[in-house]
């Protein structure tokens, strides 16, 4: 997992992640992944609940190539 964190209390799952991290962009380029669970994960060991998450923001404008026109 890169940056998230969760608890149980009862029958509340709560979860914690750093909005401020960056882990580089995803797969496709086209965003910045901030967290993940990598795929889906037991939210505890003796849970049958699963979770999946990803966290990601658009790239700057200043990160991304310029498009070439379809005349290029």
């Amino acid at each position: 997992m890169k940056n998230v964190e969760w608890t149980i209390d009862g029958h509340m799952l709560t979860i914690r992640i750093d909005l401020s991290q960056d882990f580089g962009p995803s797969s496709s380029g086209k965003t910045r992944i901030i967290a993940s669970t990598e795929g889906n994960v037991s939210v505890g060991p003796d849970r049958e609940e699963k979770i999946g998450l990803n966290v990601y923001r658009p790239k700057n404008a200043d990160d991304s190539q310029p498009r070439k026109s379809a005349n290029e």
